[in-house]
């Protein structure tokens, strides 16, 4: 299935800067306005075992992001989650990284699942921002966008993941 138009960064499109527009906004807010965002540390952990990581978010949990994934070689490394709500809790972001850039895994899968939402915008990248360095993402064919999910290319995608960002609105049943 072709990712949904306007729901990944296609190089200078609409969804991008609007993406960008909503992330400065989000960091320009007040303190009080939007709520603190979330932030925990897991390990991924290497075997090709699949494995999940998950945490919810908003008044009453009502958001949930779901990281699925089953990755080869090395050690454990140790991975973010944060998430964070606007102040009309309508859209929630998540962000899944490894916080020292890139992953030396390799992942035979991935998927970062929303619940209690639709996404707006779903990134993925092979290297994280670290010191100096930029963001690289991952080729448009590695990956797939849709309205509650960002996974892997069975086939297309080349085993590196080290980010992982949704942003996402509540569903129509959850407003």
């Amino acid at each position: 299935m072709a990712a949904p138009s306007g729901r990944r960064n296609g190089g200078g499109g609409g969804a991008s800067l609007w993406a960008a527009l909503l992330l400065a906004a989000w960091a320009l807010r007040p303190a009080e306005a939007v709520s603190e965002p979330t932030t925990v540390a897991f390990d991924v952990q290497p075997g090709g075992a699949v494995h999940s990581f998950s945490q919810n978010v908003g008044p009453g949990d009502k958001y949930t992001c779901v990281f699925t994934y089953a990755s080869q070689g090395g050690t454990n490394e140790r991975w973010q989650m944060s998430l964070g709500t606007s102040e009309d809790q309508q859209h929630f972001t998540c962000t899944i990284w490894r916080p020292h850039g890139k992953s030396y895994l390799y992942f035979t899968q991935f998927r970062a699942e929303v619940r209690g939402a639709e996404i707006e915008y779903g990134m993925a990248y092979s290297k994280a921002a670290f010191e100096r360095e930029s963001d690289v993402p991952l080729k448009n064919e590695e990956f797939e966008v849709t309205r509650t999910a960002v996974s892997h290319r069975p086939g297309a995608f080349k085993a590196e993941l080290s980010k992982l960002v949704i942003v996402a609105k509540a569903s129509h049943s959850e407003l």
